[in-house]
């Protein structure tokens, strides 16, 4: 009897113990969720079912939530269409579609957000997060293109469907609420790596300690970047930035942010990654980057900014946004994550159980209790508040 007891949590809701409906919050007018059932989605060809686990909130959650964008639904706005939001998910292989045989039910599993449509330019390319299908795939104009939590049914929910493409296996070592963050460091990874050509040896400066800055710091350090400069203005954050290796950090309410990256650097540095996306750190960008190097884009300003564009001309500059973790970066990430090349929970700082997602929600955009990254999670006995010290 005690063995069928340790045995039946982890076959909850796996194989033939699928339940037919879920429960998954889904989102009505601007910033109103409402706690549903809904039919347990059914995996299709080179799909599986996934058993959600563990989701984190990301500030994109936030923006779609109350101004719909970058989200599409139908062809339009989120709102009131039945749409369960929420990307950064992690979970339990819990059924496979027909074909599939690279995962089997059981397995642990973080995922990507975009299946893009395979068949548009930019997919052959390799950049299915800039997929030109984005947002068709629904009725009778389906592209087959998938970014779940934004254009399909994301993980604020008990169960996803996903491509095999967008999985990544979690070692037994790892925690539920450590493997959301692969998206994360994944992002960092895309944009310092595919998209930048970050070398060993490069100085790389990051603006902005929020949870993609501060994961940049670890993935530009274990990459070889020298030195690694953060510059923010909470000092609680700093801090974590100087553990996960940022070689200086800058606080930008007491120093010219400028003038000590180039002291830092010597002519300035090779690669900026601003994080923040305000008119001021976009100026302090083209401003601390020495000729020739780049600039990476990695918030979504709700605002126009004005900048000086010439600089980037005279400068040789290059200037690049980032959407998403493309080109199977969250497998590196994984990879360096796994090695304890960097340790990313450090970022994690609260978990709250499914049904208490509102105050999670709170917690990450209030910044309560200095929250950082905050996981929602799925699991029995989940309780909510800071994670254990």
């Amino acid at each position: 009897m005690d063995a069928k007891v340790e045995i039946e949590p982890a076959r909850r809701g796996l194989g033939e113990d699928v339940p037919q409906t879920m429960r998954a919050w889904v989102l009505g007018g601007p910033d109103e969720l409402a706690l549903v059932d809904k039919p347990t989605p059914m995996p299709g060809r080179a799909e599986v079912l996934v058993r959600i686990d563990a989701v984190a909130i990301c500030a994109t959650d936030l923006e779609i939530l109350t101004y719909g964008t970058p989200a599409m639904i139908e062809g339009g706005a989120p709102f009131n269409k039945g749409f369960t939001p929420g990307h950064e998910y992690m979970g339990t292989v819990a059924a496979l579609g027909p074909g599939v045989d690279e995962f089997a039910v059981g397995d642990r599993v973080t995922v990507e957000i975009h299946a893009g449509c395979g068949q548009c330019k930019r997919c052959r390319q390799g950049m299915y997060t800039s997929c030109h299908n984005y947002g068709l795939n629904y009725g009778d104009v389906d592209k087959g293109h998938r970014a779940n939590g934004f254009t399909t049914d994301g993980g604020f929910a008990e169960y996803a469907v996903n491509n095999i493409n967008t999985l990544i296996r979690v070692p037994d070592a790892m925690s539920d609420e450590e493997a959301t963050l692969v998206v994360t460091a994944g992002t960092s990874m895309y944009g310092l790596t595919e998209l930048g050509g970050l070398v060993a040896g490069e100085s790389v400066v990051v603006i902005g300690p929020g949870p993609i800055g501060l994961l940049a710091v670890a993935v530009a350090k274990a990459l070889g970047a020298a030195p690694v400069i953060l510059v923010g203005t909470r000092e609680s954050r700093n801090a974590i930035g100087r553990q996960l290796g940022a070689d200086h950090v800058i606080d930008a309410r007491n120093e010219d942010v400028v003038a000590r990256v180039k002291e830092l650097t010597g002519k300035g540095a090779d690669y900026v990654v601003d994080c923040a996306g305000s008119e001021t750190t976009v100026n302090q960008a083209v401003a601390m980057t020495n000729r020739g190097g780049k600039i990476c884009l990695a918030a979504f300003p709700k605002n126009a900014v004005s900048f000086t564009l010439g600089a980037l001309a005279v400068n040789n500059i290059y200037l690049y946004g980032i959407r998403g973790e493309g080109r199977s970066a969250t497998h590196r990430a994984m990879a360096f994550m796994e090695a304890g090349r960097f340790d990313a929970s450090l970022i994690h700082t609260h978990t709250f159980p499914l049904d208490d997602l509102p105050t999670a929600l709170k917690y990450a955009r209030e910044r309560i209790d200095d929250a950082i990254k905050v996981v929602v999670s799925t699991r029995p006995g989940i309780t909510g508040g800071p994670k254990a010290k």
